[in-house]
């Protein structure tokens, strides 16, 4: 008789097929798979701001709609213990008995298995109930140079309620800004970003696709010189006010996808990146830089405002306009 004695090749296949995705999530985060909302273990979540759901593909996903994570077993093994994608496998084997590395650590569950197969297949339904601006709320975006105009243009609405897959997650009482982007209907759900400016915990929660791009209806079909990729809707819709056009991913942690980037390529000249100069939004640039190197980076001097928005409510239309004009001549001349 022959023993092989070559090590296991671990891939996230053999580990699906020896243990169900919903006993690894069970395992790390000491959550039940459930439909409804719970607090993300992941995070200090001080009320429910997490679900499960399994995507197109069929894999079970936790989405934070917070922002903060979204993603399948794996992920959730790669954020818990902050580890490369190669090492949560290996974590994963290890903790399962499909291997034994000594080197590692054993954790063992936070609960017991459940053995529920979770076969909810919609994505997260977020709803809200809208009303007309206030002149308080209309003179919130005046501050960063934002008209009503361009907030009908955008889609973005003042907010009374939320309701996250039926159940009420907010109502407004105290008629604190809060603010909802419109992203379309995919798949029979509305996509809906809620905007939370005053709140410390969390600034958005959002069952928009990682791919969405913000403000991505409103760029010319015709393309033109350039285009500028920023970090939010409010800085995308404050350059619009400048005749800048803009968009801007779900996250400053994400850029837009390659056949986005190719096809950005293909309308304008001229790709910029603008995000916030500090540290998180300079690593952000270089990352993106470095996979993409024919755009050009643009940062705000630190001392003056962290991004453009920020930059139009310190002082005001005529120096921002200096600056953009500034921008427009050394970047027509090189």
């Amino acid at each position: 008789m022959k023993f092989s004695l070559e090590p296991i090749t671990i891939t996230k296949e053999l580990i699906l097929n020896r243990v169900p995705e919903e006993q690894i999530m069970e395992h790390y985060l000491g959550v039940k798979i459930q439909k409804g909302l719970f607090r993300s273990p992941l995070r200090k979540d001080q009320r429910p701001t997490a679900s499960f759901y399994r995507d197109r593909r069929g894999r079970l996903i936790m989405k934070d709609f917070s922002g903060a994570f979204s993603g399948d077993c794996f992920a959730v093994v790669m954020e818990r213990f902050q580890c490369s994608y190669y090492m949560a496998l290996q974590i994963i084997a290890n903790d399962f008995g499909i291997i034994r590395r000594k080197d590692l650590t054993k954790h063992k569950p936070k609960i017991e298995y459940s053995g529920i197969k979770f076969e909810e297949k919609e994505s997260a339904r977020i709803q809200i109930k809208t009303r007309d601006f206030s002149e308080e709320e209309l003179n919130w975006w005046l501050r960063y140079g934002i008209t009503k105009q361009t907030l009908e243009k955008f889609r973005v609405y003042p907010v009374d309620a939320v309701w996250l897959n039926d159940q009420l997650f907010f109502q407004n009482l105290d008629k604190k800004p809060v603010f909802g982007y419109y992203g379309g209907i995919k798949d029979g759900i509305e996509q809906w970003r809620i905007y939370f400016p005053g709140n410390i915990r969390y600034k958005f929660i959002s069952n928009w696709k990682q791919e969405q791009i913000q403000g991505a209806h409103m760029l010319s079909k015709e393309g033109g010189d350039y285009v500028v990729v920023t970090k939010s809707l409010k800085d995308v819709m404050a350059l619009y006010e400048f005749g800048i056009p803009a968009i801007a991913p779900c996250s400053e942690n994400l850029f837009v996808t390659k056949s986005q980037y190719e096809s950005l390529k293909v309308y304008y000249k001229h790709i910029f990146l603008l995000y916030d100069n500090d540290l998180p939004g300079i690593n952000a640039m270089r990352k993106i830089h470095k996979q993409f190197p024919e755009v050009t980076c643009l940062m705000l001097h630190r001392e003056d405002a962290k991004d453009f928005s920020d930059y139009r409510k310190a002082f005001g239309y005529r120096k921002t306009l200096e600056l953009v004009n500034k921008a427009k001549e050394y970047y027509g001349e090189t």
